[in-house]
């Protein structure tokens, strides 16, 4: 896979504190304005998006594709935790969440400055969840159509195994739980 168009990804994963700013309310169940924003479908997420649009204010924000958002959690390596050597250094998972999600950016950062790639919470991505294709490919959007969407990079809720760059699950659109958030893709508007 190749990246060949560049995108700004969110640093840290959405906060509570941000979707109240935008949304009006709190669907999550564990409180904090700087805890990820979770139990948000995707189809929520494209609500909040849509009135991110809506603000017009020089940039368009969306999910990130499942390959934009793998490359951003490797940061350039091809190890399972993006150039960590210890989990627990970048992520909030089962061992260590005392089975709750934690502020955003309180882990280290990847080598791109990227908080939270690993743990904390499930990232939803804007993919129809399916295989992938056997060749090279630019820029891949995933399949036209599904029965879930994908989402990416363990949570705190997962066991130290399946907290990793390469994990990946998928939902139908509606589906929301305690361990599932997101992180934003901005775009300059040409």
């Amino acid at each position: 896979v190749r990246i060949t168009r560049a995108f700004q990804i969110g640093r840290y994963e959405v906060t509570q504190e941000q979707w109240q700013a935008v949304m009006g309310s709190n669907p999550s169940y564990f409180k904090g304005a700087t805890l990820p924003v979770e139990q948000v479908s995707w189809d929520e997420v494209q609500g909040f998006l849509q009135r991110l649009n809506g603000r017009n204010d020089g940039f368009r924000y969306r999910l990130p594709t499942e390959a934009e958002w793998e490359y951003a959690a490797r940061a350039g390596t091809t190890d399972k935790h993006g150039g960590a050597s210890v989990l627990g250094d970048v992520a909030w998972y089962r061992d260590n969440s005392n089975g709750q999600t934690h502020p955003v950016g309180q882990k280290q950062p990847n080598a791109w400055g990227l908080y939270d790639m690993l743990g904390n919470v499930l990232e939803w991505c804007q993919d129809w969840s399916g295989g992938y294709s056997s060749g090279a490919v630019e820029n891949p959007t995933g399949p036209s159509s599904g029965q879930s969407r994908v989402f990416r990079g363990g949570s705190w809720y997962y066991v130290a195994r399946l907290d990793r760059v390469s994990t990946r699950d998928g939902y139908g659109s509606g589906f929301s739980f305690y361990f599932v958030g997101f992180r934003c893709v901005r775009e300059v508007i040409p």
